[in-house]
């Protein structure tokens, strides 16, 4: 068995092993890290054979950390990060260029039909009728979009929401409340087979989805990096935040928000942004927390989301591709039947 793990801002972990009569033999671990002292290679492989085929990550994990010296030196890679690679080898887990990505950046619609189209996309991918595929949203209307199992009246100032012109939606996905308007966010879905992330954690999957992305972050000179569970941050704040669904047939929806420009005074008068959220945040203040794209580029959005997908591209290969008119007439259906009704909005009063 074969497995493949790029560790989030690290490097490529390559593993290679048998399993014979229950346990882990022939183990094999190679990569583009850095490991001190070259001993150490030997005392993981050693570490790792004879562990049960059913260890979890954890304990394969504690094995490796076991039997390194205490000198080891692990650079670009960890023993979680060798774990991971293990059970998605024993998932039979694909890699990014298993698959013929699409590129979509089409037309702004609105936020109902961002809904129903991120759902309707997921759907057809896990159907095997379109190919595992990226798009890039446009806007051309305000919303706030709140979470899946968020509460609509903890989470949204009804008033200030229509004095500003805000329309309010529910995603699929859990997670929090996202403010969107046109030109200042950078927001983008992935929809993938689950084969992709096999052998990952919840949690991990998030970074693994997202580090295309930090890689194009870091090309246009800002110190991205990944903040369990699910921001992208830097040094001078929040950037975005991620949220994933996994569909009963296979398929995975992994969607991000990024700040390019955005008016934080306004998103802390249409959001009820909680003293109990912003306690662990180390701020008192909503709009300090976030720090967007346009502070730390000065680039236009455009730019940076042509830098977005050529990065996408050069990694792991994309053709350009459009949504289809069957898709839009299952998108403009789910919401009427679904996105735009008052017991979907309102699920969570």
């Amino acid at each position: 068995m074969h497995g493949e793990y790029k560790v989030p801002g690290g490097k490529l972990v390559v593993v290679d092993l048998d399993v014979r009569d229950g346990v882990f033999a022939d183990f094999r671990l190679a990569g583009d890290f850095f490991l001190e002292p070259d001993s150490a290679l030997g005392d993981i492989n050693r570490a790792v054979n004879g562990l049960s085929a059913d260890s979890e990550a954890s304990a394969i994990a504690a094995a490796i950390k076991a039997a390194l010296p205490k000198d080891a030196t692990m650079l670009g890679f960890s023993a979680e990060g060798v774990a991971v690679a293990i059970r998605r080898s024993l998932a039979k887990a694909t890699s990014w260029r298993d698959y013929d990505w699409q590129v979509i950046h089409s037309k702004a619609v609105p936020p109902l039909m961002q809904m129903a189209l991120d759902e309707v996309l997921a759907v057809e991918v896990g159907e095997g009728r379109r190919q595992p595929t990226l798009r890039i949203w446009e806007w051309d209307s305000p919303a706030v979009v709140i979470g899946s199992f968020q509460s609509l009246k903890n989470e949204v100032d009804p008033d200030n929401a229509a004095k500003f012109g805000f329309d309010v939606v529910r995603r699929v996905s859990g997670g929090g409340a996202m403010f969107m308007e046109a030109g200042s966010v950078v927001t983008y879905s992935i929809y993938a087979p689950a084969d992709l992330v096999q052998g990952l954690s919840f949690a991990d999957s998030y970074a693994f989805l997202d580090e295309w992305v930090l890689v194009a972050l870091k090309s246009l000179g800002i110190d991205a990096s990944y903040v369990p569970l699910n921001d992208i941050s830097s040094p001078s704040g929040k950037i975005g935040g991620a949220a994933q669904k996994r569909l009963g047939n296979g398929a995975v929806l992994h969607h991000v928000t990024m700040s390019y420009d955005i008016d934080g005074e306004k998103m802390v008068q249409v959001l009820r942004i909680g003293r109990e959220k912003m306690s662990d945040k180390g701020t008192k203040s909503a709009a300090k927390r976030v720090d967007p794209l346009r502070s730390q580029t000065g680039l236009p959005r455009a730019e940076i989301i042509d830098r977005m997908i050529a990065t996408f591209t050069s990694l792991y290969g994309a053709t350009t591709g459009d949504i289809t008119d069957d898709e839009y007439a299952k998108a403009e259906a789910l919401v009427e039947t679904k996105f735009g009704t008052r017991e979907w909005i309102e699920r969570v009063p």
